[in-house]
């Protein structure tokens, strides 16, 4: 009889049971006062990190594919949002980003920003028109493996040099921030901050499950096969190139959710967001939750996240960077499959031990002559 994987076993209960606590159980604490609301903003961003961890895993755990730009297109998703809530803001005048460089009037590019549905029409068609552009020019040239990775880190500095001159009317190094009302609701209402807090949880787990049921389906095999080996599945008559560039968009198109959800909840958005070093520190959240399993780059996100609050006050402030990577290195080390596979290691160590520990069964071979009776 073969046995499920404990991970395997684990995947459907824990995420049910993380669902139950992040959408119903936090907002009722928050809302009877056992939790405050800064803790809530806290875990509101941990999630949004969470979403943006399972867009890299997508790429990397499942289609081998390491990206070190999808702080790029959460930082994009944040803009389009962030560009929705300036209107919001009223007043007469424009912004004081705006009046700094001359300024008297809005750009006409932030005019239908608005609406609100053109914001959350922005949210998937910018991200993902650039991942559709480059991944397009990328997977046809056979760009793979560390040069893939080099360019899309390439690509985020770039962007992130071009948000930070004020000539491009997007706020420069300061960005966007002092947002007031969404939809009608202040942002400054306990209830507005849970909504926001619930609806990042709810995408959350849709995205989980989404995610499962593509990486399980048909379409998750040739994904992982692109994986294991492309060459192989290039000689079956699979266009591979249309594989991931199909994943690298949706991958986009989550990642800016993450950040457009991220937006009202922090306060504030600027190129700093873009900085190479969050798409690094994303990739560590993956690493350490454990890559190719879905719920265990969110495990990371979370844990990671709730670890540098902690460790970003008082004198562990200067150490962050040095327990985050100490942390990495004996993940890779010692827990290659992450968070989510220590169950599975853990009952490996112990039926490896118990082995150790029983005793032989002494073969007939073995058996002296003088013991066998005549």
């Amino acid at each position: 009889m073969i046995k499920q994987p404990l991970t395997g076993r684990l995947h459907t209960p824990l995420l049910l049971t993380l669902a139950v606590i992040l959408v119903v159980v936090v907002p009722l604490l928050n809302a009877f006062g056992y939790i405050s609301n800064f803790t809530l903003g806290n875990w509101g961003k941990y999630l949004c990190y969470g979403i943006l961890a399972i867009s890299i895993d997508l790429l990397w755990g499942y289609t081998g594919l390491l990206c070190l730009g999808q702080a790029l297109f959460f930082t994009l998703g944040g803009y389009m949002m962030g560009m929705h809530l300036m209107r919001m803001i009223g007043g007469d005048g424009v912004p004081t980003f705006l009046s700094m460089v001359g300024r008297r009037e809005w750009p006409s590019f932030f005019i239908p920003f608005s609406s609100f549905p053109f914001a959350l029409l922005m949210i998937v068609f910018v991200p993902g028109l650039l991942a559709y552009v480059f991944g397009y020019l990328a997977f046809r040239s056979r760009i793979k493996g560390v040069y893939f990775s080099i360019l899309t880190q390439a690509l985020t500095y770039g962007a992130a040099l071009l948000f930070f001159r004020n000539e491009l009317l997007m706020g420069g190094n300061n960005g966007f921030t002092d947002f007031r009302m969404l939809l009608g609701y202040s942002l400054r209402e306990d209830s507005t901050k849970r909504g926001l807090y619930i609806v990042t949880a709810l995408l959350l787990v849709l995205v989980v499950a989404g995610c499962k049921w593509l990486t399980q389906s048909r379409f998750g095999l040739i994904q992982r096969a692109i994986r294991d080996s492309e060459n192989r599945v290039l000689f079956s008559g699979y266009a591979t190139a249309n594989f991931k560039l199909f994943i690298f968009v949706i991958s986009a198109v989550i990642a800016s959710f993450a950040g457009a959800l991220f937006v009202p909840q922090v306060g504030i958005i600027n190129p700093s967001e873009m900085d190479t070093s969050k798409s690094l520190e994303a990739v560590v959240w993956v690493a350490l939750g454990g890559r190719g399993t879905i719920i265990g780059p969110v495990i990371g996100a979370i844990s990671v996240n709730a670890l540098k609050s902690w460790a970003s006050v008082g004198a562990t402030a200067d150490f962050w960077p040095l327990m985050l990577g100490g942390a990495f290195v004996l993940v890779v080390l010692f827990m290659p499959k992450g968070i989510i596979g220590l169950p599975a290691q853990i009952q490996g160590w112990i039926a490896k031990s118990r082995r150790a520990k029983s005793p032989e069964e002494p073969s007939p071979l073995s058996t002296p002559p003088e013991a066998i009776d005549p």
